[in-house]
């Protein structure tokens, strides 16, 4: 009776964290740099190499690099080879993506949310479309690697977790984690919107800058700051919560989180918004106050000018804490334009010493999709991509090439 044929050996992945986690970085793009920086002999390179290209994980095509000269080949992670699901969480609004390992947007939705809800009525919300996203993207870019929430309120990152006053009622404490793993057995990130917005400011924009602070003025007003080349969150995830710093005065006004005097009750939007309704304007959101900014209504305009001056006031005491190169103003009320923005200088100028000013920019955002979600995509693959973390998700891979559905570890399922 004849011996049934063996199947070759597929390569295996054992080993080969390190390899794939220089290739994903950007820190070696072709195997003589591989070799270089891996420290590795050329037979074990060589064998890893070869294990993730079989893999799909990692693709290597011929490319002509910027330095110029003949073409080279190029090594890159294969940004079909797995998907990221990423959720912006507003205080009307849930935008949703699948995105690919670019990152960039496969597919997306929009779906209207009332905060009043609660938590676990709107993660089931996120959940199920969070499914409906997945099923699509599984078609051509294999599985689930990680999942990502952007809240508008402070969240302490290590936990994943809202910590109040928030203007998202009932979340404080909820185990978002645990309530999104129900239906996902991925890794969950959460995080507050201003922190993703500026890392992908800095990734998209200014990745060369290593000390920057990204200050959004919307609804809201907060900032998020890059300290040598990473995101600052401080001891508990507080850091840059410039919204609800207080300028005590006998007339401070109420501001949402129950405090008086914050720069929010003065400058954010809905408190512009406040100030316009009190003069006689239809105005509830930043959204309102804007459309008065471009209709030229001069308590509009003047509103906006103080708002950048208060704004401006509190970022010149940051400015000489940490001395940033760059700060990039975004948001809502940002797209008033000079408006702001020269209240904003006017003030940091004026307060700041010159040292700390000498080679500072101050800049509008120049982004205007959805900052948040890149931002998200780009925390998910920067801890994903970590030396630390590759072994676990090429233990992923290596189980699904053992399979009878090899580009598809871990499906998303729908237990929501």
């Amino acid at each position: 009776m004849a011996r049934p044929v063996q199947a070759p050996d597929r390569p295996t992945l054992e080993g080969a964290g390190g390899i794939f986690s220089l290739i994903a970085t950007g820190s070696a793009v072709s195997r003589a740099e591989l070799l270089a920086a891996s420290g590795l002999s050329r037979a074990t390179v060589t064998q890893r190499l070869n294990a993730l290209l079989a893999s799909g994980l990692v693709r290597e095509t011929e490319e002509t690099l910027p330095s110029g000269g003949r073409p080279t080949r190029v090594l890159a992670i294969n940004a079909t080879s797995g998907f990221l699901l990423v959720a912006n969480v507003g205080e009307t609004h849930i935008h949703l993506a699948a995105m690919d390992l670019t990152p960039a947007i496969l597919s997306q939705t929009t779906l209207p949310i009332s905060v009043a809800s609660g938590p676990d009525a709107t993660l089931k919300q996120i959940g199920e479309a969070f499914a409906a996203l997945a099923a699509g993207a599984e078609k051509t870019h294999g599985f689930l690697l990680g999942i990502g929430l952007s809240l508008p309120t402070p969240v302490d990152f290590k936990r994943g977790c809202v910590v109040g006053p928030s203007v998202l009622p009932g979340w404080d404490e909820f185990d978002i984690i645990g309530r999104l793993n129900v239906g996902f057995s991925v890794p969950v990130y959460v995080e507050n919107d201003v922190n993703l917005m500026t890392i992908c400011e800095h990734k998209r924009r200014v990745p060369t800058v290593e000390d920057m602070l990204f200050v959004k003025v919307g609804t809201g007003i907060g900032s998020g700051m890059i300290a040598g080349g990473r995101l600052f969150r401080g001891a508990q995830g507080a850091a840059g919560d410039i919204g609800h710093i207080q300028f005590l005065s006998d007339d401070a006004p109420l501001c949402r989180c129950g405090k008086f005097g914050c720069v929010e009750a003065r400058a954010a939007g809905w408190a512009i918004a406040r100030d316009l309704s009190s003069r006689g304007f239809r105005a509830e959101t930043a959204r309102d106050v804007l459309d008065l900014v471009e209709q030229r209504k001069p308590e509009a305009l003047m509103l906006l000018r103080a708002a950048g001056r208060t704004v401006g006031e509190v970022i010149s005491d940051v400015v000489s804490i940490i001395n940033p190169s760059l700060i990039v103003v975004g948001g809502t009320l940002a797209r008033g334009g000079d408006l702001l923005l020269s209240g904003i200088r006017e003030l940091v100028y004026q307060r700041c010493l010159p040292l700390a000013t000498r080679n500072l920019s101050i800049e509008l955002s120049t982004i205007r999709d959805d900052s948040a979600l890149y931002g998200a995509a780009h925390l998910m693959l920067d801890d994903i991509f970590a030396p630390t973390k590759t072994g676990e998700l090429l233990a992923r891979y290596g189980a699904a090439a053992a399979s009878t559905h090899p580009q598809a570890p871990t499906r998303a399922t729908t237990g929501t």
